[in-house]
């Protein structure tokens, strides 16, 4: 079956998940921080896409992108702000080598509630690696924008966040609250991407997964039969 970040149709909002190779860090200090939040912000003015929620992590980023139908395809948007991270880092640190670890991976995300359970698991990241007690905490998110209105050039407020309320004080203290939920009822969303291709409704799935032939879930691989080890934990 075909990966999500190969067909990418740009209709539909995707659950971005890149990390640096072999889960090294790739965030050194605060300049390494805003280069990315840069670099963010000039893909975002040559491609025309939507930025909806964003943590950078010292090893991974996580966002929520929507590309526009006149804009750039999600593989264009990825390997512009990747290529160019990339080499920002290499000529800094003298870095040698392989730099992303394998391909980004990509979530397709229906337009509705779980677009907002979506944002939260991508800015409780910071929580779940117990860098912070309160996302609030970390600068390097989306979290204070949503919250407690920060400045954000990077972001679209998404219709589903604006549906919390009409009023501008009353929505930020709704999305404080949908967030504290989310801490202690679903433990900041603990583990609820892994492995997941699709997220969103019975229905959505299900329109999903039939119309581009994809798995709800990546499959585990098992051990072929009849593979045995030997003594020294190899495949014979």
């Amino acid at each position: 079956m075909p990966r999500t970040a190969r067909i990418a149709p740009k209709e539909h909002v995707y659950h971005i998940l890149t990390r640096g190779n072999n889960r090294l860090d790739i965030f050194e200090d605060e300049d390494d921080f805003r280069k990315y939040r840069d670099l963010l912000l000039r893909y975002k003015e040559q491609y025309h896409f939507k930025l909806y929620h964003y943590v950078i992590m010292t090893n991974h980023v996580h966002l929520v992108i929507e590309p526009s139908e006149g804009g750039g395809s999600l593989s264009e948007i990825m390997k512009g702000i990747n290529l160019a991270y990339a080499r920002h880092y290499k000529h800094k640190y003298d870095h040698v080598g392989h730099f992303w670890q394998d391909r980004y991976k990509s979530i397709i995300i229906s337009k509705d509630e779980y677009m907002l359970a979506c944002g939260s698991y991508v800015e409780l990241n910071p929580v779940r690696a117990k860098m912070v007690e309160d996302p609030k905490d970390y600068p390097w998110s989306s979290y204070r924008a949503y919250a407690y209105g920060k400045k954000d050039l990077l972001l679209d407020e998404h219709p589903v966040y604006l549906q919390l309320s009409d009023e501008e004080g009353e929505r930020r203290k709704e999305y404080r609250d949908f967030i504290r939920g989310m801490l202690r009822e679903k433990e900041a969303m603990k583990g609820e991407m892994d492995r997941r291709i699709v997220y969103g409704g019975e229905d959505f799935v299900q329109d999903i997964t039939t119309t581009y032939d994809i798995s709800e879930k990546i499959r585990r691989m098992g051990r072929q039969k009849g593979w045995r080890k030997n003594k020294e934990n190899r495949p014979l």
